[in-house]
């Protein structure tokens, strides 16, 4: 009779575990990115699915770690057992992350890694070393062997994403590069101007009018994100130059669909935020659940998307592009 009162107890106790709502938080690096607002819609609609609770926070602009550390705290502070989180800088929230998943809380990366990768449970993201890869081929074999001299608008020094984005385009267009554990920058002698346009529009523009200072000659630009990519079509409109030089990029939303259909540049590779976010919250709340957790990397597609296609070089048109794309149509 004990033994069944001491069961029927436990078994008391742990329901409610089982049956509460699991709390899940989802930390991105802006607000405002329509990137990220897709992110925050993925998570939004999964969560609703799937019966859970979700935090959502951001910090005020790339780079601004200590918003989200305060994030990470607050969200602990209200109960989430998992947080989604797009690291604004890989290395500094490490030791964040560490004393929460000390705390028991499963910690999954979106989009972007942090330094060293295994400082997370698990990470949902682009390949971004193939992503770069991707317009490294689908400009080599445009200038089927013309002289490059190229460009990169990066995103800043030492992060994950902008290293990989950067070196898989050198190694895609058959220059010497990193491989995708490396967080420098390649740079071959074809590359003739580095600059970091942070993702911005406005500080893209800048990077390419400095470049074009240094060296009027360029050819070839390759920018971290759409944005970037728009401000380099800025600046090369403004000098005059925009016909004779081809830009790529990389994200596959919306309005960046929209610049390519309108001859801004030439290629992009197309990511899926709203996946990644969606399978960071089916993965909290299966740990919920089970305290099951995922581990290491899952690949969550990129797609290489160009108005015209070249010969052994596998695209998809701009009309497929605007299917898939996030952000306002």
């Amino acid at each position: 009779m004990l033994q069944t009162r001491i069961c029927i107890a436990l078994a008391f106790i742990a329901a409610p575990v089982f049956a509460s709502e699991p709390v899940i938080g989802l930390i991105t690096k802006t607000e405002t990115n329509p990137f990220f607002v897709k992110m925050k819609e993925g998570a939004a609609a999964e969560a609703k699915a799937k019966g859970a609770k979700l935090l959502s926070a951001s910090g005020k602009a790339d780079g601004d770690n200590a918003g989200q550390v305060t994030a990470i705290e607050n969200m602990i502070a209200a109960g989430a057992k998992t947080i989604l989180i797009t690291p604004s800088d890989s290395k500094a929230i490490v030791p964040t992350i560490k004393k929460a998943r000390e705390k028991g809380v499963l910690i999954i990366a979106l989009d972007s890694p942090t330094d060293p990768a295994d400082a997370t449970d698990a990470l949902f993201a682009t390949d971004n070393f193939k992503a770069g890869v991707l317009l490294g081929e689908y400009a080599k074999a445009t200038f089927a062997g013309k002289p490059a001299k190229i460009a990169t608008l990066d995103l800043f020094p030492g992060h994950p994403v902008g290293a990989q984005r950067h070196n898989g385009f050198l190694q895609g267009f058959g220059l010497q590069s990193f491989d995708a554990k490396n967080n420098e920058l390649a740079k071959p002698a074809n590359v003739v101007c580095m600059a970091d346009s942070f993702g911005d529009q406005a500080k893209g523009q800048t990077a390419m009018e400095n470049c074009l200072q240094k060296n009027p000659d360029i050819n070839l630009v390759y920018t971290i994100n759409e944005p970037a990519a728009a401000g380099a079509f800025n600046a090369l409109k403004k000098a005059g130059k925009e016909k004779g030089v081809l830009i790529v990029s990389i994200d596959g939303g919306c309005q960046g669909i929209k610049d390519l259909k309108n001859g801004k540049f030439a290629a992009t590779s197309q990511q899926y935020p709203l996946k990644m976010a969606a399978m960071g919250v089916a993965a909290g709340v299966e740990y919920a659940k089970t305290g099951k957790k995922p581990s290491g990397y899952t690949d969550t597609g990129v797609t290489l998307i160009a108005n015209k296609a070249v010969a052994g070089v596998n695209s998809k048109d701009s009309k497929t592009g605007m299917d898939m794309c996030w952000g306002n149509k």
